[in-house]
Formats: C-alpha cells, sequence, structure tokens
C-alpha cells in the first residue's frame, strides 16, 4: 500500500477490501476488483474517477489497465457522475415480450430524458440498456439501486419514481 492508496481509499474501503481479500490466496489479489469497485462507486456518489481506479490496482496490486478493463466492461460501474438514483429497465426477450419498451419509453418521457442520461435535478440516472437482470418470470422488469421491481405497469412505475428522494 502506497502514501496515494492510503489517501484515497478510505478506511472503510480498505477494510471491505480486506474482507473481500480474506476470501482468496495471497497471490490472487485480483478476485477482489470487482468488490473493491463496486465499494468505492458507492462511497464516490456512484461513479468511479482514474484516481479510485489506480488506487485499487495500487492496493490490490495489479497493472492500472486490467481495473480501467473491468470498469469500462461491467455495465455496473459508472465512469461519469450520474444521478443518485440508477433505474435500469431489462429490455431482453422475455420483458420486450411483455411490454418493457413500453414501460421504457414511459421513463423516458416522464423524466423527459434519454437512455444514458440523469435528470437535471441529479436524482435520477436511467442506466443504457440493460441485456437481461435474470427476472424473466417477473417481466417487465427495472432495477432501481440494486432492488428489482417486477411485473410493472406505468402507473407502479410512476409510484417508484415518484417515491424516490
Amino acid at each position: 500500500m502506497t502514501a496515494t492508496t492510503d489517501t484515497i481509499l478510505s478506511a472503510h474501503a480498505r477494510e471491505e477490501v480486506d474482507r473481500w481479500l480474506a476470501r482468496y490466496p495471497d497471490d490472487q489479489k485480483q478476485s477482489a476488483v470487482l468488490a473493491a469497485l463496486r465499494e468505492v462507486q458507492h462511497e464516490n456518489g456512484g461513479y468511479l474517477t482514474t484516481p479510485l481506479m489506480d488506487a485499487v490496482a495500487a492496493y490490490l496490486e495489479m497493472p492500472t489497465i486490467a481495473v480501467y478493463e473491468v470498469a469500462s466492461f461491467y455495465s455496473m460501474f459508472e465512469l461519469e457522475p450520474v444521478g443518485r438514483h440508477s433505474v435500469s429497465v431489462c429490455t431482453n426477450v422475455s420483458c420486450m415480450l411483455r411490454g418493457s419498451d413500453d414501460i421504457l419509453a414511459h421513463i423516458v418521457n416522464k423524466l423527459g430524458i434519454e437512455v444514458g442520461q440523469s435528470t437535471p435535478d441529479g436524482r435520477i440516472y436511467l442506466k443504457r440498456e440493460e441485456e437481461c437482470l435474470a427476472a424473466c418470470c417477473g417481466a417487465p422488469m427495472m432495477q432501481v439501486d440494486h432492488v428489482y421491481y417486477e411485473d410493472l405497469t406505468p402507473a407502479r412505475v410512476d409510484e417508484i419514481l415518484d417515491g424516490l428522494e
């Protein structure tokens, strides 16, 4: 660990990463990269910065490019500031057949933003389309801040979104 890593990663983040590191052999520290990125993103208001990713790489003794690859590959990581609440609408086949395109259009119209944008007040971020959120039996569905909402209707979507602070 370097002085830079100490100042960029909070004590809590280092504790969380250490908790994950305890699950893996000492020579497999990179196995904790998803958990580490998830934690620092959460602490940073929902997105990753280059200094944070560099600090994670140093802490896990990984090449920085490997951490950048992970952060840019997985849709759960954001590389730019986004709204406080993350909304993902599944548009895969099961959800599409049960009306997800209409649900997504309703949200776009209601919020006045396009997919991949945040509301001007920074309250809601409408993530790019998700390939599959693995809840086909509850289609159409969406995920809001890691909570699944299923069997959606426009009225139910309004209720959920209006309840977000």
